[in-house]
């Protein structure tokens, strides 16, 4: 029996991905022993145990970023995770580390090189974390997202994907889809979200302009986020959502994307063979804006800096857009090309490969 520790944790970004590569293993070998290391304070702690996972601890020992107080507690905190991870190790007999980043990962890696167990990084980002960058340098294999990632020894392996979003059917499910938003689906539709809680800068820009849509000849569906106060005119052509939890069928439904560019929301949409324009979110190290590129450079993606989205924006270039049916078929024949369904089983096969390479 091979047993397995995921390491990863803090945001979606990292629990997503770690999910559906721990629910492939479940599926392919239901006797694997699967483990996934987090924190007490990250998502993992009610995302993995509602999954059916074990969740093993680890102190929460953020990276130093300036000389302080926390940085001078850094190293004696850091060395008591590596040892607790170590002391998982041992005692659950793991055989393979695979890590996703956030903090589990960092004290994961080094265990896992002083205990001589393989180690297979995924990195979900354009630009990588610290703590991928440090598994990277001694990693068995290191699976990137995107092409061009700056991380040592990568290979291009994709995103692992939720189960709904690889084995959607967008032709099958069409027809339900605008059913679910009351929509016509013989009418294209402009998708426009941007995450759970919602993106201020579209929402003010799509609040204004959504009557040049529908004037366009196009639906909209516009999922606003739970905090938004954007009023719904109620009117047909029009689905405003505060939250949807059936994505799979607004994507089933929709033709082109507005939305912001996270790891997994690019990588779902070019799996999804969708065309799309990408608002990066301003803040933070700038990751978002790089996610998109590959999609921007295979020709299935423009980018609309956050700053510069306004009512105005979307009539003068994402209006044209609907009205340009060649250039849509270019784009969703791109998108096609960049992206991938095979994420997860790619991920597998690199822990595979790992486990064979085993001293």
């Amino acid at each position: 029996m091979t047993t397995y520790l995921l390491a990863g944790g803090g945001t979606a970004g990292h629990v997503n991905p770690l999910l559906a590569v721990a629910d492939e293993l479940r599926e392919r070998d239901p006797d694997a022993e699967i483990l996934v290391l987090g924190t007490r304070e990250g998502l993992e702690a009610r995302l993995v145990p509602e999954r059916g996972y074990e969740l093993l601890i680890v102190d929460r020992v953020p990276f130093p970023r300036r000389p302080d107080r926390a940085a001078a507690a850094f190293p004696v905190r850091f060395r008591r995770a590596i040892a607790q991870v170590r002391a998982h190790i041992r005692d659950r007999g793991v055989d393979v580390v695979v890590g996703f980043g956030g903090y589990a990962a960092a004290p994961a890696y080094v265990a896992a090189r002083r205990a001589r167990v393989p180690v297979v990084v995924h990195e979900a980002n354009a630009k990588p974390g610290m703590a991928n960058a440090l598994g990277a340098r001694r990693a068995a294999g290191v699976g990137v997202a995107f092409a061009g990632t700056p991380i040592r020894n990568a290979r291009v392996v994709g995103m692992p994907l939720r189960r709904e979003i690889v084995e959607l059917d967008r032709t099958a499910l069409r027809e339900e889809a605008a059913a679910y938003f009351g929509l016509d689906s013989e009418r294209p539709v402009l998708l426009v979200f941007g995450g759970s809680l919602g993106a201020l800068r579209l929402n003010e820009a799509f609040g204004a302009a959504w009557q040049d849509v529908l004037e366009a000849g196009w639906q909209l569906i516009h999922v606003t986020g739970e905090r938004s106060e954007l009023r719904d005119p109620g009117v047909t052509g029009y689905a405003m959502r505060r939250y949807v939890d059936r994505m799979d069928l607004a994507f089933a439904l929709a033709d082109l994307i507005v939305s912001r560019a996270g790891a997994a929301t690019v990588s779902e949409i070019s799996a999804l063979g969708i065309p799309a324009v990408y608002v990066p979110y301003a803040v933070g190290n700038g990751e978002q804006a790089l996610n998109a590129q590959s999609a921007v450079h295979a020709g299935a993606a423009i980018v609309i800096p956050d700053a510069e989205l306004t009512a105005d924006r979307v009539r003068s270039e994402v209006v044209p857009l609907l009205a340009d049916e060649a250039r849509r078929a270019a784009m969703t024949q791109a998108a096609a090309s960049v992206g991938t369904r095979t994420g997860t089983q790619n991920v597998v096969a690199m822990i595979d490969e790992a486990l064979r390479g085993r001293p």
